[in-house]
């Protein structure tokens, strides 16, 4: 598989960009800054720059021609200000998708947050309550989309603990911690499991192996 990975330089896409390349897949990441170039190569994935706060649909389009898959994994990230969450975390999810779609790419993943699914508490920091509105509504947008085979995941607190390969994955989970190398074997046995597509899923750590978690959410559908 071809698979095109939006944030290819953040903490997720680089352990995903690993795992894709271990097993002999073929994987872009999209990058803003060329100096960040190396560590994908590294990683062994094709660096594409391109800033997505700026590039038109047909730029992205491009990069995105012959894939079988996309993942979004970009985020305006800690620090960034109001408006980078709706131009990064709501405006570039939606680009990416509309760039997918005119590429003919249907597979697509979203790595999301807990949270958006209710308006943010009284009280909450106003950049954090932004993004997550701006989260909210870039899903809401993916859901909408006859032209996808989307999946959205919304992991819990992410920790750089080293990963167990065990997960809790369902609708809804409650609040909990999660490894980033659990999120992206996670995603990985995602875009390799098609009933999973029209589903949004929460994960946190947990005592079930990756790829039973996802056959058991995917049969608990069927059933």
């Amino acid at each position: 598989m071809r698979i095109v990975i939006a944030g290819g330089h953040g903490q997720i896409a680089l352990r995903l960009e690993r795992l894709l390349a271990g097993r002999g897949d073929e994987v872009a990441g999209i990058v803003r800054r060329p100096e960040q170039a190396g560590d994908l190569l590294a990683a062994g994935a094709e660096p594409v720059v391109c800033d997505l706060e700026s590039a038109s649909v047909e730029d992205v389009a491009r990069h995105m021609e012959g894939a079988d898959a996309a993942v979004f994994a970009a985020g305006a990230g800690p620090g960034s200000g109001i408006e980078r969450k709706e131009t990064v975390d709501r405006g570039a999810t939606r680009l990416f998708a509309d760039a997918a779609e005119a590429a003919g790419v249907r597979r697509f993943l979203v790595i999301s947050s807990m949270g958006t699914d209710r308006e943010p508490p009284e009280g909450t920091d106003p950049v954090f309550a932004a993004y997550l509105r701006a989260k909210a509504a870039a899903d809401a947008d993916i859901r909408s989309r006859a032209g996808l085979d989307w999946t959205i995941l919304r992991p819990g607190r992410l920790t750089d603990d080293p990963g167990t390969g065990r997960v809790t994955l369902a609708d809804a989970t409650g609040r909990s911690a999660v490894s980033r190398d659990d999120v992206a074997a996670t995603l990985l046995a995602l875009l390799d499991e098609p009933g999973t597509i029209g589903r949004t899923l929460e994960l946190i750590g947990g005592d079930v192996p990756v790829v039973d978690a996802v056959r058991a959410v995917t049969a608990a559908q069927r059933g």
